[in-house]
């Protein structure tokens, strides 16, 4: 009776542990994708040419969707500049 006993408190033990673990990490994964990237980052990610700034079509995504707003001097480019004076976006609104 104590084998079946320990043998059951070893098992609820270890999925409490496991299913502690997972959604810990689900978690920090969250936090890390809240936080919108740098612009060395971007020009790591999509600087092709490696010219220090990026073009129209080197991006993707929601930032290529609001380059005319982001390229404010209209060169065709945005810079690290124009990215830290880059409004921000709008959130997305949740249906409750």
């Amino acid at each position: 009776m104590k084998s079946k006993t320990f043998k059951t408190v070893a098992i609820v033990f270890g999925i409490a542990l496991f299913m502690s673990t997972n959604s810990y990490a689900q978690s920090q994964n969250r936090k890390e994708r809240k936080e919108p990237p740098t612009f060395s980052e971007l020009l790591k990610e999509m600087d092709k040419n490696e010219d220090g700034k990026l073009s129209k079509d080197e991006i993707k995504g929601p930032l290529k969707e609001d380059f005319s707003k982001v390229d404010t001097d209209e060169d065709g480019f945005i810079t690290d500049e124009e990215f830290k004076n880059a409004p921000k976006p709008e959130r997305k609104k949740r249906n409750k």
